[in-house]
């Protein structure tokens, strides 16, 4: 292919290796390193002028690191005056951020932590607080007064999701293409056009080639948030789909409990899931379905970031077979006999041929 370079970051090497390999073509030369005082560094070891540049850094391992990389190497390339310069981030970063509290463990708090003392801009001295509270005693206190004093400050956390997207965008980056975002309102913190790819129809064909008996079979959500999704898989596949949901209490010291939405009993089941970090989720699904009388339980996930002891839980899990794309580097986990690894690359050296050629991508997003 002509006027076209394909660069890979630090992160996920032999995701670049294959994506190059099926589109016919070498890697990019670059030398990426670290001085000693650990600023990253970067060289274009070949001219990019008025080339279809296209990056590939996964969000995977020192995730700050290879994002700073990600970012220096864009800029790089639109100083050397690229003609276009595309970021494929297979597993994009900071997508998916806890709306609850966690644990060290990766498990969610049962209860948000206690909230921090009344926020008061201007702190009084002792006289004036001693003051106050006889007038408050007196009833001579105003009742707005004594609502806003008692109004404790609410905890709140910082969302990096338009940040990122402008970081990408000010470094220089024209487009971007990822894979299964965990939020499908994330594109539009961007400036730019972002194609958003799914692997729905890989997961498809895997089970359609690689899970016995699937039509029997029944697609599982481990949670309210990927039904949409299962569901979808469901109905194509023509199988039955369950749900589990976290039943919310009414009193405020019970704890939350899962339920199971649909009936597994003496049959196989399938849990469908974009993102699995620490695993606390879905291994706590299978559990539940094991308890409800699943016979063996399959486990499909977009993104396995498998952080903190996610393996050692797979494995103490009622999983019998967890399925994890390539999406980040796999490669340590494939020694393990519940872990297998289905290949997504095709997916994006598609993405990327139509892309440079100016076809449609929407073919991607239909079945074979």
């Amino acid at each position: 292919m002509r006027n076209l370079v394909v660069l890979g970051g630090s992160s996920h090497p032999e995701f670049t290796e294959k994506v190059c390999n099926r589109l016919g073509i070498s890697p990019g030369k670059t030398r990426l390193s670290k001085f000693s005082n650990n600023e990253t560094s970067v060289e274009m070891k070949e001219s990019v002028r008025e080339q279809d540049v296209y990056i590939i850094q996964s969000a995977c391992g020192s995730v700050n690191d290879n994002f700073i990389e990600l970012l220096i190497m864009i800029n790089g390339c639109k100083i050397a005056s690229a003609k276009r310069i595309t970021a494929v981030i297979p597993y994009f970063p900071y997508s998916r951020q806890p709306d609850v509290p966690f644990k060290q463990s990766g498990a969610p708090l049962t209860f948000l932590p206690p909230q921090t003392p009344p926020y008061q801009p201007n702190q009084p001295n002792k006289v004036d607080d001693v003051s106050s509270q006889l007038l408050r005693k007196l009833g001579q206190a105003s009742i707005e007064e004594q609502k806003k004093d008692n109004a404790p400050y609410r905890e709140w956390r910082a969302r990096p999701g338009v940040l990122i997207a402008d970081l990408l965008t000010c470094a220089g980056a024209d487009h971007i293409i990822t894979m299964d975002l965990h939020d499908a309102q994330y594109p539009g913190f961007f400036d730019c056009p972002v194609d958003n790819l799914t692997s729905l129809y890989t997961v498809i064909n895997y089970i359609r080639l690689n899970i016995p008996d699937y039509s029997e079979a029944v697609i599982v959500s481990p949670d309210a948030g990927g039904a949409k999704r299962a569901t979808s898989i469901a109905e194509k596949l023509c199988m039955d789909f369950a749900l589990v949901h976290k039943e919310r209490p009414k009193v405020h010291s019970q704890k939350k409990e899962s339920m199971l939405v649909g009936d597994v009993r003496g049959r196989n089941c399938i849990l469908i899931d974009d993102i699995t970090d620490t695993s606390y989720t879905i291994t706590k699904a299978a559990r539940l379905l094991k308890e409800k009388g699943a016979r063996k339980i399959y486990a499909l996930v977009s993104h396995a970031i498998l952080s903190a002891d996610a393996v050692n839980h797979i494995d103490q899990s009622a999983i019998d077979e967890l399925i994890v794309s390539n999406s980040v580097p796999q490669a340590e986990h494939m020694t393990h006999p519940k872990i297998k690894v289905f290949d997504v690359t095709s997916l994006f050296s598609e993405a990327i041929r139509r892309t440079h050629f100016g076809e449609s991508l929407s073919k991607l997003f239909e079945e074979a």
